[in-house]
């Protein structure tokens, strides 16, 4: 909790010393904020594919997932409040991203640490995957980081207790994978879900209370190993969840494009 405690004095915190350093990043480099939260939310899809993965592994991986939003409240006669805080124990069901405050607000009082929140992609700040070693997302971290002088860098990297890249990129993957397109979980148990979708078959007609399919949960997940496997298997592609979107409708959306096609072609194909 600390180290979330420490990056949001970094940014939200106008009561301490940190004023001035945020007014003056702010003031020189806000374009590089806005950017580092577009990209922020342009990634999140695998941020998600990864989180999808570590709920399924037996043992968890990822000492770090989580997302940062702003948090806002209207005040009467004056400008609206906003923070900006981390939430964790994140589920996304393609439209609402679940999650926990981690953060205690400093003058909020409609939000408190420990409320379950929802928020949108387009909310999304930043997101912060690690495993220990190596550091996804992170973009607003890096952003400011650059900024700061070398010694005021360590001293942030040392209460993160993270390894930042140095060059101030941002990985977006916990492995190495060029084409960003197959994550090595998702390959590596193909042969058990084919076995367990011969074992319990009416799982593929299954829904969540969201109306999404096994399908459509894969495709929003970008797991394109699984998604091939469920089509083999005879999901059908056509099914439409409570917001009237199949699994080809999230696939296009978060950007997972040879997902996209293979279903479309799926649902071409039977129609």
């Amino acid at each position: 909790m600390g180290i979330f405690n420490f990056f949001k004095r970094k940014n939200t915190d106008v009561e301490d010393t940190n004023k001035e350093d945020l007014i003056t990043f702010v003031e020189q480099d806000e374009e590089s904020l806005m950017d580092a939260f577009e990209r922020a939310q342009a990634t999140f899809p695998y941020f998600w594919r990864e989180l999808s993965w570590e709920y399924r592994r037996i043992i968890p991986a990822l000492s770090i997932a989580s997302v940062k939003a702003a948090f806002s409240q209207d005040v009467e006669g004056g400008e609206p409040i906003v923070e900006h805080m981390w939430i964790n124990d994140i589920y996304f069901d393609g439209e609402a991203i679940m999650g926990t405050l981690i953060n205690e607000p400093n003058e909020l009082t409609n939000v408190e640490v420990g409320d379950q929140v929802n928020i949108r992609v387009s909310d999304v700040e930043d997101w912060l995957l690690s495993d220990g070693e190596t550091v996804c997302g992170g973009f607003s971290i890096q952003a400011i980081r650059k900024l700061m002088g070398a010694k005021e860098r360590k001293e942030h990297d040392q209460a993160w207790g993270l390894a930042f890249n140095e060059d101030f990129s941002v990985s977006l993957m916990l492995f190495d994978d060029a084409e960003h397109d197959i994550h090595p979980m998702d390959q590596n148990m193909e042969e058990s879900l084919s076995e367990f979708l011969v074992e319990n078959p009416a799982e593929l007609a299954n829904i969540d209370e969201m109306g999404n399919t096994m399908l459509i949960r894969e495709a929003i997940a970008g797991n394109l190993v699984s998604v091939k496997t469920l089509l083999a298997k005879g999901a059908d592609a056509s099914v439409k969840n409570n917001f009237g979107k199949t699994a080809e409708d999230y696939a296009k959306a978060y950007g997972w494009d040879t997902l996209a096609e293979l279903l479309h072609e799926k649902t071409v194909t039977v129609h």
